[in-house]
């Protein structure tokens, strides 16, 4: 049995702990924002906060998950009202979406520990996040406009 938190409800886990968290997410707790997408780490599409950083789910195992706080694209905001969510929907920042919740999550992780980052720092904070739609100019813009308000 794993005990965490997950957008902010207290969850006990029955399952192997090695477990990549991502698909205890998804298929136990049923939380399908968080997305699978190469399973090796490499494009942040499964990317969550575990106690506020961002991290690969794909990769991360459930065992890491022990009495930490777990928040996913659903814990961002019930409502879609987080700034970086409104930031993306202004700016129409998606364009098939997959790989959004990654990158809000990312997006969202480093507003908070910086909230006025410099180009260069937006590019670190998200380069594990591919978009094959190639979107990054839209992001880029969402995550100024935020850091200005």
């Amino acid at each position: 049995m794993t005990a965490f938190t997950i957008n902010g409800r207290a969850v006990d886990v029955t399952a192997d702990p090695g477990t990549p968290l991502l698909w205890v997410i998804r298929e136990q707790l049923k939380l399908t924002g968080t997305k699978f997408g190469c399973g090796v780490a490499q494009c942040g599409a499964c990317t969550l906060h575990v106690d506020g950083e961002p991290v690969r789910s794909c990769v991360f195992p459930l065992s890491g998950a022990e009495g930490r706080s777990i928040t996913t694209i659903e814990g961002l905001s019930e409502d879609g009202s987080h700034p970086v969510q409104q930031a993306w929907v202004e700016l129409d920042v998606p364009q098939c979406g997959y790989c959004q919740s990654g990158q809000i999550m990312s997006a969202s992780a480093l507003l908070a520990r910086n909230p006025s980052p410099s180009e260069a720092e937006i590019d670190e904070a998200m380069s594990g996040n591919l978009c094959r739609c190639g979107t990054y100019v839209r992001i880029r813009a969402a995550i100024h406009r935020v850091a200005e308000s």
